[in-house]
């Protein structure tokens, strides 16, 4: 089902100048500190740029002119914007970024009737060469910075305040489920996950409950994060419970199995107290026979605990040159059904963004 190699260390490319979102707060006064300035100068930076979500420094008027020339060395432009494309009436917004070296990543931001979402990436492109995924078919390019990561989310937050989706909203959610493989770029993602959990002026004080890191299945990266004291929910993308099938639609397979994966989310959802997502794209005969669903129930209520786990339906996005569809309404309510049978929750992901290529599994980088 594909031809592409499994990638876990990414290609050394130059990663960009170092951000304020790259320094923890003793580090960011250590920075100012080399620029000459009183340490304070490095939280009332903090509370501009995670505050208010600004990284104008011409905007930050309680710094001296001088101070405020100083301090720009420590927010260098990260992510520029090169598209934006919406739909969903405008509740939907693709954006495609590039980096100071030229590679591309994409995020996008959501409104929801109680909540603002923001889908971000951690790679530029990806390793895992999982064959039903547009960013998986694209190979991986690099990592992204901590400040790459975070600068998405900072700018979904403004564009959220500032009524970019109608109406201003405060962004409460954030999903580690754009382009890229999140435990692959491991240091980087837990200093990223600090920034945004950690209260201002240390970060943008978004609740670890809102925040979520999806992942294919790195178990030794999966057990490592449990032990960080960082309790976001953490969503498995399994899409198929049999070993045989996932060895191809999940090539990571062939180093951790089905079993493997399960025991660290039960491991996971122990240590944090968090609900574990099982993450289950369903394509049209593929994965989606009732045989499937009845020993994915049996695993999950088994192997992770039927009040430690959820299943995240994904109806199969459509990507270019694919040979795969999405299942059928009946065989989706089926496979639901079977389910949750066993007692194990499941309900069927909204498929927002799909015209213009923003739905899970469509994300691709690419500008023409």
């Amino acid at each position: 089902m594909t031809s592409l190699p499994l990638v876990f260390d990414a290609p050394k490319r130059g990663l960009p100048p170092r951000h304020l979102a790259d320094l923890d707060p003793a580090d960011r006064k250590s920075a100012v500190a080399d620029l000459g300035l009183p340490g304070f100068r490095a939280d009332q930076l903090a509370r501009h740029y995670f505050g208010r979500f600004t990284a104008d420094v011409g905007e930050m008027t309680d710094l001296p002119a001088a101070a405020r020339e100083t301090l720009a060395s420590l927010l260098p432009p990260l992510v520029t914007p090169v598209t934006e494309q919406s739909c969903d009436d405008g509740a939907t917004r693709k954006m495609l970024w590039r980096g100071h070296d030229g590679v591309l990543a994409e995020s996008v931001l959501m409104a929801y009737p109680d909540r603002a979402t923001v889908c971000i990436s951690s790679q530029a492109g990806c390793g895992m060469a999982c064959p039903f995924c547009a960013t998986g078919q694209g190979g991986l390019q690099r990592n992204l910075s901590t400040g790459e990561i975070v600068d998405q989310v900072r700018q979904a937050a403004a564009a959220a305040r500032d009524g970019l989706l109608g109406e201003p909203m405060r962004l409460s959610n954030i999903v580690f489920m754009g382009m890229g493989e999140p435990l692959a770029n491991y240091n980087r993602v837990v200093a990223a996950l600090r920034r945004i959990t950690s209260p201002a002026p240390d970060g943008l004080g978004i609740s670890p409950r809102g925040v979520t890191v999806s992942t294919v299945g790195l178990v030794p990266a999966i057990d490592k994060l449990a032990a960080e004291g960082i309790p976001v929910t953490l969503a498995v993308s399994l899409h198929t419970p049999d070993d045989e099938l996932r060895d191809t639609l999940v090539p990571v397979n062939n180093r951790w199995k089905v079993g493997e994966v399960l025991d660290a989310a039960r491991r996971y959802a122990q240590a944090t107290g968090r609900r574990v997502s099982i993450e289950y794209a369903l394509i049209r005969d593929v994965n989606d026979q009732p045989w499937r669903a009845d020993l994915l129930g049996t695993l999950l209520r088994r192997r992770v605990g039927t009040k430690r786990v959820h299943v995240n339906l994904i109806p199969l996005n459509p990507t270019p040159g694919s040979e795969w569809d999405a299942s059928p309404r009946p065989v989706q309510d089926e496979f639901v059904r079977r389910v949750e049978a066993a007692g194990v929750a499941c309900t069927v992901r909204d498929t927002r963004g799909q015209e213009i290529d923003a739905a899970c599994g469509q994300l691709a980088a690419t500008h023409r």
